[in-house]
């Protein structure tokens, strides 16, 4: 495919062919190339797009550059040959979004350490795509973020920068992420798109532009309903989240298995759905994403009483796991204090390599604190990577899965439950066992050697 000159004038956005696939000419941008962002270049590049990778980690560009995967879920073979294609190319040369007809931010938006939102990573990239900006292009942002994010501080610096009116020069709008790595049934271009535009136009013209490429689109109002519906859903995940992981500790304390409590509940064929306690919240989104709004809520002179109060409780099942730990090693004659402690899990769900947030990384620094020596065994993370929270532990690597290495621990502590793992040979090797995910129930019941957490 020739490369299209920023002087040159390129398709209208979303012009199919009659077999519905996009001008062969049509370039979408694509900014960040994280969990989010990869994914959609694959999709975008399937849908008969030229796709633009930008990033500006210069690791992920030479890996995508000699068609490799650096995001363990995600296969290597589709990146080769969309690249040897010529379809994906990736820079971190942001003078190329001028080639570009739709621009998508995918960054991450992390909070700060007093909790509040930190749209550095948004604004940031705003700036650096605004001078490259032509005539009638698309930006929608993916980013997960508060209500007004969009219509308001990017559309200002990308208007500054620009010196174009959004609405009526550019197009703007929102769509958030929905990616579940590590399910092998989720698939970017399956799940319903929802969209919301900074005016009537701009949403007509992301409802064709992302109708190309995903099977449904879900057009809303506004940017800002947008927004708020990508808040909804973890909000929504991060309440009953929280809700199992107290009922958890009520009813062990009552000798009730909340495990059993829950098969038994999703029996019912209406009215319930099955939430899964754990040691705590990991990834991007849940333990992140409903600060958002709460910190937001403030301006209107509203609490978020019910997001608070799941942050407190989730955030408090690490510390409490930690306790059990200690707890277990007693029984046993031992202090954490002098104790060998393995990690089995640090990915914050199971089995992807994605650590962001994890509770691991507070079991961690904790058990180290109180004396113990503590290492970790993942293989879908041989090594920890730098982190904004925990870059202390970078370089920190799983140790092997080998019998006489496994055996020299006095506890291991279940914390995501990889399904490539060998439980039993964990049970055989190890003489205490600390299970957050019921890993173990079918293996070792109600024996000494296991405990519940």
């Amino acid at each position: 495919m020739a490369d299209i000159r920023p002087d040159q004038q390129r398709p209208a956005l979303g012009v199919a062919t009659t077999n519905g696939a996009p001008d062969a000419l049509a370039c979408t941008a694509v900014v960040g190339l994280g969990y989010v962002g990869l994914p959609l270049c694959l999709q975008f590049a399937r849908s008969g797009y030229r796709v633009l990778g930008l990033d500006v980690d210069e690791q992920k560009i030479q890996h995508l550059k000699c068609g490799k995967s650096y995001i363990s879920h995600i296969p290597a073979d589709d990146i080769a040959t969309f690249v040897e294609q010529g379809v994906l190319d990736a820079s971190t040369d942001f003078l190329r979004v001028a080639e570009a007809s739709a621009v998508i931010i995918c960054v991450p938006t992390p909070l700060s350490k007093h909790r509040e939102p930190d749209l550095s990573y948004i604004l940031a990239t705003g700036c650096a795509i605004a001078p490259h900006l032509q005539p009638d292009t698309l930006v929608v942002l993916e980013s997960t973020t508060y209500p007004g994010t969009t219509d308001t501080e990017l559309l200002q610096v990308l208007e500054a920068g620009s010196g174009m009116k959004a609405g009526q020069d550019f197009h703007l709008a929102f769509s958030p992420e929905r990616e579940d790595p590590g399910n092998p049934n989720s698939h970017v271009g399956r799940i319903p798109k929802v969209v919301g535009g900074l005016t009537e136009q701009c949403l007509e013209r992301a409802v064709e532009f992302y109708s190309s490429a995903v099977d449904e689109v879900v057009p809303v109002s506004s940017c800002r309903a947008a927004e708020a519906t990508k808040l909804l859903e973890n909000i929504y995940r991060s309440v009953n989240i929280a809700l199992v992981n107290e009922l958890k500790v009520i009813y062990a304390a009552m000798g009730i298995d909340i495990w059993e409590v829950i098969e038994a509940a999703q029996t019912k064929p209406f009215g319930y759905h099955a939430f899964y306690p754990g040691p705590g919240l990991g990834g991007h989104c849940i333990p992140i994403d409903p600060f958002y709004l709460t910190w937001k809520a403030r301006e209107y002179g509203h609490r978020t009483r019910f997001i608070e109060l799941a942050g407190e409780i989730n955030t408090r099942m690490p510390h409490r796991v930690v306790g059990i730990v200690g707890e277990a090693l007693n029984s046993h004659q031992k202090a954490i204090n002098g104790s060998r402690i393995l990690i089995v899990g640090l990915a914050y769900k199971p089995n992807v390599g994605d650590e962001r947030e994890s509770p691991s990384f507070t079991f961690l620094e904790e058990l180290t604190a109180k004396g113990a020596t503590v290492d970790y065994y993942d293989p879908y993370v041989p090594e920890i990577g730098p982190t904004r929270a925990h870059a202390e532990w970078a370089g920190k690597r799983s140790i092997e899965w080998i019998e006489e290495q496994l055996r020299t621990y006095d506890v291991a502590l279940i914390s995501t439950d990889h399904d490539c793992v060998d439980y039993r040979q964990l049970a055989e090797y190890l003489p205490l066992i600390v299970d957050t995910r019921n890993a173990m129930h079918e293996i070792i019941p109600d024996s000494d050697q296991l405990w519940q957490a």
